[in-house]
């Protein structure tokens, strides 16, 4: 059996995921309820593979709709990637019951459904470097102790991590990858999928190229005394097809019954950290125009440095980050422009 049941399919992450998936002759079924992306992306993930998915509009948070879902399913799925949850930082400190409700409740239905119908199968968990706060040691490994995170939405993420530890502890039939995740970026080189936001920007990326469209007056970078060398924040940040490519690796791996343990945690990131102010830099360089910004306060949430330790994955998976960041953020913006104009 080669489909996989995508969570959050079709957001940043997750539709480039399916595209990768698909060309890897991969059948693939999406769930997603839509609340923070659109039905037509579809159309950009066939556009690019010549493949449509097949598409289920589902909250998983209505434990009932998903354990129908995976009595309907349940001898087709080899695996599942989890990627359906609420993702800003600076959201979840805002709103924080909406975090738990959201990211809590559709893990615990998943798992609780994979339970009840005694499933055997792969699951890959989209998790993310927050569960590390600010590291003591850099570059980060994943033997790094997990810290009191920053966010609710970090803490989400822990504690959705222990929730699949504890699992997998007296469910032998799944074997899990955790995917930390360090900085997305980018868009598909194709321009036809990328960040689309709904809202304001959270995250750096699409807040510069929205800025530089002119749906903004200006970027606002938060804070300029950090202990770093132009006194910004420093992050890893990886392109969103070799974070795509990642969990392909993870699923082969997992296939291939590589495992030492049915729970293990990956680093995915490129292992160089670059600061906020080096980002705008780079972006003006490799697109040739200029981003109007002004240094604000800083962010409650926000860690000082994070960049990460990458031989784990490079090792184990077979995977190694490739795209650079001058490619990353012509992608970025070559994506902005063709959404914009078109």
């Amino acid at each position: 059996m080669r489909k996989i049941l995508v969570t959050g399919g079709l957001g940043f992450i997750g539709s480039h995921t399916v595209v990768e998936l698909l060309n890897s002759n991969y059948e693939v079924i999406i769930i997603d309820n839509l609340s923070n992306t659109s039905i037509d992306v579809i159309e950009g993930i066939e556009k690019i593979t010549n493949k449509k998915p097949e598409f289920i509009k589902l909250d998983l948070k209505e434990k009932n709709q998903v354990l129908d879902f995976f009595k309907k399913h349940k001898f087709e799925l080899s695996g599942v990637i989890h990627f359906a949850a609420y993702k800003a930082v600076g959201e979840s400190i805002e709103d924080p019951l909406k975090y738990y409700e959201n990211n809590l409740y559709s893990l615990i239905n998943i798992l609780t459904s994979i339970k009840y119908l005694d499933l055997k199968i792969n699951f890959i968990f989209s998790s993310s470097c927050t569960v590390y706060g600010q590291s003591k040691s850099l570059p980060i490994t994943e033997s790094e102790p997990t810290v009191s995170a920053e966010s609710p939405y970090g803490n989400t993420k822990q504690v959705c991590e222990e929730i699949i530890k504890d699992f997998t502890r007296t469910y032998a039939n799944l074997n899990v990858v955790s995917l930390r995740y360090f900085n997305p970026i980018g868009a598909h080189p194709s321009s036809i999928i990328g960040e689309l936001p709904l809202g304001k920007p959270q995250n750096l990326i699409p807040f510069i190229t929205q800025t530089a469209i002119g749906l903004y007056p200006e970027l606002i970078v938060f804070g300029e005394d950090y202990n770093t060398k132009d006194g910004t924040c420093v992050r890893d940040y990886i392109d969103v097809v070799d974070l795509a490519k990642a969990h392909i690796a993870s699923l082969e791996y997992l296939q291939n019954n590589d495992c030492e343990t049915n729970y293990e945690i990956y680093n995915v990131g490129t292992g160089i950290g670059h600061s906020v102010l080096e980002v705008i830099k780079c972006f003006e360089q490799v697109n040739d125009i200029k981003i109007n910004f002004s240094i604000g306060a800083k962010r409650s949430g926000d860690v000082e440095i994070a960049y990460a330790d990458t031989l784990k994955a490079n090792n184990r998976l077979k995977w190694k980050s490739k795209i650079s960041l001058k490619d990353s953020l012509r992608n970025a913006w070559k994506w902005e422009k063709h959404i914009r104009i078109n």
